[in-house]
């Protein structure tokens, strides 16, 4: 292209620009790791039908529970799954239970607002619609979601009153779709309003059933003690985080002053940071900062 045909072209190449631009600020609906995560307007409310699906062949379970840890101290991020998830001790819940233990409100705050664990559950889902992302329905993914969203999986298999007929929500014959609604409540997002549709078959054809069934990806792996990093190793990330000597005791800091806000500048940096992508667990520990913003903007998400 000349110089007197891009002078020309100009408002051309902005339009261009623009395209590609928008194409950028899509959020992706389905991650390399099979996740599928619902997207949300400006406004933070969103909507999608999807099916819990039966446990994956070979699997007992239709879902996996998985606790981990999130926070931020003098030594940097801890962002890690936690050991409890497999029964096992783990080096933060028995410094919390210490904290819990020493009498003082501080600590006990501190564990609260800062090192205590958090739940999630994942399981298979096929997307029945998906007004964002039409080109997702009908296919089969990973979707993890909060306590709120067991509730009312286990309302539907455990219902409160004596009329209410139970249903197993992860049936592929008589279970029922769930209408999966999200609003900003707060700041946050909010699934109060979402439900399930009366209990139907997902597809009418056996065949495509079997299809959807085999295309279930393994829960078992997501907590294979493989991608869980040892206790020595979770001990040490921990003492360097919160700046702890040998004995569990803060060297630098008490738990009052990690529970302080951070002064303005570090504030400042937090905030261009805040679009970093969705938290992905294989970042390595190099990138604790933007790995624990990350996963802050994902809690905000998932709850």
């Amino acid at each position: 292209m000349s110089f007197a045909a891009m002078k020309k072209n100009r408002q051309s190449q902005i339009d261009k620009l623009s395209g590609e631009l928008s194409k950028l600020n899509q959020s992706t609906p389905r991650d390399d790791d099979g996740f599928w995560k619902p997207e949300v307007d400006k406004s933070g409310n969103g909507s999608a039908i999807i099916r819990f699906l039966p446990a994956p062949n070979g699997e007992d379970v239709p879902f996996v529970r998985i606790w981990d840890h999130g926070f931020q101290g003098p030594g940097g991020w801890f962002i890690e799954k936690s050991l409890t998830t497999l029964g096992e001790k783990c080096p933060v819940s028995e410094y919390n239970s210490m904290l819990w233990n020493s009498g003082t409100e501080a600590d006990k705050t501190f564990v609260r607002q800062k090192t205590k664990r958090r739940l999630s559950f994942v399981s298979n889902i096929y997307v029945v619609k998906d007004p964002s992302n039409p080109d997702n329905e009908g296919q089969v993914f990973l979707y993890k979601y909060g306590k709120k969203i067991f509730d009312k999986l286990q309302d539907q298999m455990t219902p409160e009153f004596d009329d209410e007929t139970p249903v197993n929500p992860f049936d592929l014959w008589d279970g029922a779709n769930f209408r999966l609604k999200i609003r900003k409540v707060e700041g946050y997002r909010n699934y109060d309003k979402s439900e399930f549709d009366s209990p139907a078959a997902l597809l009418d054809d056996d065949e495509k059933l079997e299809e959807v069934w085999n295309s279930e990806k393994s829960l078992s792996d997501l907590v294979d003690p493989k991608h869980f990093k040892s206790y020595d190793e979770l001990k040490s990330k921990l003492y360097r985080v919160l700046a702890l000597d040998g004995g569990g005791t803060a060297n630098t800091v008490t738990a009052d002053e990690l529970s302080e806000p951070k002064p303005q500048k570090q504030r400042k940096a937090k905030q261009t940071t805040e679009e970093a992508p969705p938290w992905d667990e294989s970042v390595s520990e190099s990138n604790d900062e933007e790995d624990g913003l990350s996963f802050f903007k994902q809690l905000a998400e998932d709850e």
